[in-house]
């Protein structure tokens, strides 16, 4: 079977809310890659220690096992298609696991819209500081996730759900309620307080996402980062060092390592790859912020990291299975 060449995807969302300058409040469509859609899959910050793998290079058994759920739960509308739809395999799972898989869609797909239309590529999971909050303030009433926009210094909270119809308005009142807590990194108050929303319309993939005003009510201030950027980087770093050609510290720019089993190939740009290989996560990011369009040039993600997808991700998932 020969396929054409790839080619991109959309997926229609609505924006609600949102103040001017920010996001038009009306129905449009994103278009994008299965790249990117990978790229942000594998970059939510999020400890692995509350993923299945707890032992051993958990990061790198965390990054194939997100590949691996959006392989498994998405796949185009045919080779020549745009859309994303929901596949048989996915639509079988017990109710848990939908719920599960639902939710981790949830948070790649805010991060993809957050990456491309807010600018704000690094995202984190607000478990990154539950040893900072007492369980009493962090609770679970409260955002998923909290990201900074490249260049600005402004923060902003995300609420993620994930669900198998299109949500009515009780559904998205309960993501504006978790995403109106007031949120704040180092006593600086976030901008945005976005609640969002996957979900599936005949099998097809779309987003809704709102950013109502903040409420009074007892705030989550987080603490300085450090370390905690870790989280972001270490799978697709952990992923890399398990692969078979270990040598991208030295390649040049471009060079990508094949992730064995996924069709899936990755790269980090060298510069990035310095500081991310001495587990100076910190430094990683303060290196990517510096160089933003020396890294779109190259074809590399804001954060230095780049993902490539193979042709089998065009096909069916049960036909790619065969």
């Amino acid at each position: 079977m020969t396929l054409p060449p790839l080619r991109g995807l959309s997926i229609t969302y609505q924006s609600d809310d949102f103040p001017a300058g920010t996001i038009a409040n009306d129905v449009r469509t994103l278009q994008f890659t299965w790249d990117e859609l990978l790229w942000a899959a594998v970059t939510i910050g999020r400890p692995n220690q509350h993923y299945v793998f707890q032992h051993g290079r958990a990061s790198a058994f965390e990054a194939l096992f997100r590949w691996s759920m959006v392989r498994m739960a998405l796949e185009q509308s045919g080779p020549h298609g745009y859309t994303l739809r929901r596949t048989d395999a996915f639509k079988a799972l017990d109710p848990t696991e939908k719920g599960a898989v639902n939710y981790f869609l949830g948070m790649a797909i805010c991060k993809l819209f957050a990456a491309r239309l807010l600018d704000t590529p690094w995202l984190l999971h607000l478990d990154v500081f539950r040893a900072h909050l007492s369980p009493q303030l962090l609770g679970r009433s409260r955002p998923d996730l909290v990201g900074e926009g490249h260049g600005t210094g402004g923060w902003h909270a995300f609420e993620c759900k994930g669900r198998a119809s299109a949500p009515g308005e009780t559904e998205k009142a309960k993501a504006k309620a978790q995403a109106q807590r007031l949120i704040s990194v180092q006593g600086t108050a976030c901008t945005l307080h976005i609640g969002s929303i996957a979900y599936f319309h005949n099998d097809v993939l779309q987003f809704y996402w709102r950013d109502p005003p903040p409420r009074e009510g007892r705030a989550l201030d987080l603490p300085e980062i450090k370390d905690g950027w870790r989280h972001y980087y270490s799978p697709i770093v952990d992923v890399i060092r398990n692969a078979r050609d270990r040598r991208l510290i030295s390649v040049e720019v471009g060079q990508f390592v094949p992730i064995e089993g996924l069709d899936i190939a990755a790269s980090i740009h060298p510069y990035v790859a310095e500081y991310l290989f001495k587990a100076d996560w910190a430094g990683a990011r303060a290196a990517a912020k510096k160089m933003k369009e020396e890294l779109a040039k190259a074809g590399f993600q804001p954060d230095g990291l780049a993902i490539r997808s193979g042709p089998s991700w065009r096909l069916p998932f049960e036909e790619n299975q065969a």
